[in-house]
C-alpha cells in the first residue's frame, strides 16, 4: 500500500534511518522555510514498509536527541508513531523556525545551512542565507535602505501621481499626511539617524536611475531561430527604468515575436494569440514581483520556436505545490507588492499561476512548467506554433515508441540517460538503448561519453 501524499517541499519520506546526517539536514531545511514532516517507514516511491516495533522507541529516542544536540539554534522536533496498513511509521515534525538560519553546529553558520529545493535538500547560499536572517527579524529586502541614495534620486512626480491615485480612490476616508509620512507609511523611504533613505523598494519603484544602484535589476530579452541558446539569436532588448515599466517592456517584446491567427465571425475579423496573453502577462509578473532583488542578476526572457522560457533569480517564498495548486501565495517583496496592488497591476494575490495553468488547458494546449532550481525558479510556456522542430521533422524517422523521449526536448535543450528514467520511469538498459536507436538514426546526436554523456536534438 502506498502512503497517500507524495514527497514535496514540506513532506519527506525514509524507508530506514540512514547512517549519514540526511535526516538532521532535512529537518534543518525544514526549520528554514515552512516546516515539514518526515516520515520514517516510507520508500521513496511511497510504499508503506513499516519499522521494527521492538526498535522504534529507540529510534524516536536517538533521533530527538540528535537533531536537538546537532543542530543551532537548538531545534525541537514533534515524533510520535503511527499504525498505517498494519506497518507502524515513525512521524517527524516541525514548524517553521523563528530564530533562521538554522544550522548543522559542527559546520557553523556559514557552511551548514540547509534548505527545501521541492523534494531535495540542499546548501544554502550566501545570497540565501542573507534573507534567512532578514526573515527571522520580520524584514523584506524590499523594505530595506539603500544607503548610498537620497530622496533625490526619487521621481518625485511619479511618487505624488501615486499618492494622488490612492487618496482619490479612498475618497473622504483618507488621511490627510504629508508626502514624507506617506513614503514612510508606503516604505518608499525608511528613516534612521534622523536621515531619510530610499528603499531597494523605492529605488525599484519609483528611482530616477534604478540600474545606477541595483545594476542588475532588469529584465534580459532574447529571441533564439531555433529550440537551443546556442542558435541565432533573432531579436533582443534590454529592459531597464522601474520595474513596471520593464514589465511593460518585456511584455510587449513577447507579444510582438509571437503568431497571431485569426478568424472571420460575421462581419468582425478575431485575433488571437498563439497561446494565451493572460499567462504571458502573468509570468513576466511573478518573475518580476517574486524575484529575489537581493541575487546580483537580471531576470532572462528567451522565446525559442518552441517554447518561451522565463528565468528569475530566487527561489519561490514558500512551498511550490502551495503556488501551483492551491492559489495561495507567500510574498517575498511585502513592499512591491502592496504598491503592485494600488497601482492596479495586480488583483488577488496567489491568483497568477492558477490563470496561467487554467488559460492553458482553455487553449487546449500542453500544460507549463515551472521548475524551481538550487536559487532560481524557471517558467516554461510552450507555444503552439511551429510544432516543436523534433517532433515535427524528426518523428518520421522513428516509430511512436519513441515519441515520449523526443517530447523531452520540448523542455530541455539536452537530455541524459537520467533524465528518460526518471521522466518517463523507464529502466536503465531500456533508457540507453532508445537513446542510442535514436541517435543511430541520425535523429540526436551524442555529446561528450562516459556518465556526463548528454543527447540533443540534430
Amino acid at each position: 500500500m502506498k502512503y497517500s501524499e507524495q514527497e514535496s517541499s514540506t513532506l519527506e519520506f525514509k524507508k530506514e534511518i540512514p547512517k549519514n546526517e540526511q535526516i538532521i539536514k532535512t529537518i534543518i531545511g525544514f526549520c528554514n522555510q515552512q516546516g515539514g514532516k518526515l516520515i520514517i517507514g516510507i520508500d521513496d516511491d511511497g510504499e508503506i514498509v513499516g519499522l521494527d516495533e521492538l526498535r522504534v522507541q529507540e529510534m524516536m529516542e536517538y533521533l530527538e536527541k540528535s537533531i536537538l544536540d546537532a543542530s543551532f539554534p537548538p531545534i525541537l522536533v514533534r515524533t510520535y508513531l503511527q499504525r498505517i496498513a498494519d506497518k507502524t511509521v515513525l512521524f517527524l515534525e516541525v514548524t517553521q523556525g523563528a530564530n533562521k538560519p538554522y544550522y548543522l553546529k559542527r559546520d557553523g553558520r556559514q557552511d551548514g545551512v540547509y534548505i527545501r529545493l521541492g523534494r531535495s535538500t540542499v546548501h544554502a547560499t550566501p545570497d540565501m542565507i542573507a534573507e534567512l536572517k532578514l526573515e527571522s527579524r520580520g524584514i523584506s529586502f524590499d523594505c530595506t535602505p539603500v544607503y548610498q541614495a537620497t530622496e533625490a534620486d526619487l521621481d518625485q512626480k511619479k511618487i505624488a501621481r501615486f499618492l494622488k491615485k490612492r487618496k482619490s480612490a479612498q475618497g473622504k476616508n483618507a488621511a490627510d499626511k504629508t508626502v514624507d509620512q506617506a513614503m514612510l507609511a508606503y516604505k518608499i523611504i525608511t528613516r534612521e539617524h534622523n536621515q531619510n533613505y530610499p528603499t531597494v523598494g523605492g529605488i525599484l519603484l519609483f528611482g530616477k536611475e534604478p540600474q545606477f544602484f541595483l545594476s542588475e535589476a532588469r529584465i534580459m530579452c532574447n529571441q533564439f531561430l531555433g529550440v537551443t541558446i546556442g542558435q541565432t539569436v533573432n531579436a533582443s532588448k534590454e529592459c531597464l527604468g522601474t520595474i513596471d515599466e520593464q514589465f511593460n517592456q518585456a511584455y510587449d517584446f513577447v507579444v510582438s515575436r509571437l503568431y497571431i491567427s485569426w478568424k472571420i465571425v460575421g462581419t468582425i475579423r478575431e485575433e488571437r494569440l498563439e497561446i494565451p496573453e493572460v499567462a504571458i502577462r502573468e509570468t513576466i509578473m511573478n518573475a518580476v514581483l517574486h524575484r529575489n532583488y537581493h541575487i546580483p542578476g537580471p531576470t532572462k526572457i528567451a522565446i525559442f520556436n518552441n517554447r518561451i522560457e522565463v528565468f528569475t533569480p530566487g527561489t519561490f517564498p514558500g512551498p511550490v505545490s502551495q503556488h501551483l495548486k492551491s492559489g495561495f501565495t507567500y510574498l517575498r517583496n511585502t513592499m512591491i507588492s502592496k504598491i503592485f496592488r494600488e497601482m492596479g497591476l495586480i488583483e488577488n494575490f496567489g491568483l497568477g499561476l492558477l490563470k496561467i495553468f487554467s488559460s492553458y488547458a482553455e487553449y487546449g494546449l500542453k500544460a507549463p512548467q515551472v521548475i524551481e532550481g538550487e536559487g532560481f525558479v524557471k517558467y516554461i510556456l510552450p507555444r503552439a506554433t511551429p510544432e516543436n522542430i523534433v517532433t515535427r521533422s524528426k518523428r518520421k524517422k522513428a516509430s511512436d515508441d519513441f515519441a515520449p523521449i523526443l517530447d523531452l526536448f520540448t523542455y530541455a535543450q539536452e537530455i541524459t540517460v537520467a533524465d528518460v528514467i526518471e521522466k518517463l520511469h523507464f529502466t536503465r538498459p531500456t533508457a540507453t538503448r532508445k537513446l542510442s536507436q535514436l541517435a543511430k538514426n541520425g535523429v540526436i546526436q551524442k555529446i561528450g561519453k562516459g556518465r556526463g554523456m548528454k543527447y540533443r536534438p540534430i
